[in-house]
């Protein structure tokens, strides 16, 4: 059993992979912004924390890690300014991967995107190139963090129902995944050694998620 703090708690991807987690066991603690998404958190089988990790230093973060073992990053400022897109996806995020290392939290998973990187080859005129940007930089921290990390890189987000099926690695076809599956990633690697200090790029395709994981 871990006890695993989920960044973005109120998120679809976020709500998925608590109810996933808790069914199996796991104690989690589901960060939102909001009091008022209390009860969906709550639902899952997830304690809801209050925490706003855009407004808390790392010391702050790092109280409210304490006692967990693992954090997934699931949050995202979801579009909007260019200013605040760097806060969350790459202020934030890098605050949360620093508390994580001070408050003994040495697992952890950010959820990123596919092809996410220094070389991502968004232009600076489109609006992605924000978050583009936020999360390279993001990424790349983790990576150098020390902590026991997996970079996951879903691409096109959909609402489908969850096959438990992708595909992964070198010549991956297709251009789209389902949000539940994405939370069975995530609860997967969680559960999967293999999958620490590696970058897993994915779709919806054809291997059971635990096979196509597997370093």
């Amino acid at each position: 059993m871990m006890r695993i703090a989920v960044v973005g708690g109120h998120g679809k991807v976020a709500l998925h992979l608590a109810r996933e987690l808790t069914g199996k066991g796991h104690q989690v603690s589901s960060l939102i912004r909001n009091p008022d998404q209390s009860e969906d958190v709550e639902e899952t089988g997830a304690s809801a924390v209050v925490a706003d990790v855009e407004s808390l230093d790392v010391a702050g973060i790092a109280e409210v890690f304490s006692g967990h073992d693992a954090v997934v990053w699931a949050a995202g400022a979801g579009g909007g300014s260019a200013e605040r897109t760097y806060a969350v996806d790459r202020d934030a995020a890098i605050r949360s991967m620093d508390a994580a290392g001070q408050a003994g939290a040495k697992r952890y998973v950010m959820i990123s995107y596919f092809g996410a990187g220094p070389d991502h080859g968004v232009p600076e005129d489109e609006p992605f190139f924000a978050y583009a940007e936020a999360k390279a930089q993001a990424d790349a921290h983790l990576r150098a963090s020390g902590l026991d990390w997996t970079v996951l890189g879903p691409s096109r987000l959909t609402l489908e129902p969850a096959t438990g099926l992708i595909e992964t690695g070198e010549g991956v076809e297709g251009d789209e995944v389902s949000r539940e599956d994405v939370a069975l990633v995530t609860a997967a690697v969680l559960g999967d050694d293999s999958t620490i200090g590696r970058t897993i790029e994915f779709n919806n395709g054809r291997t059971p998620i635990e096979s196509a994981i597997r370093g």
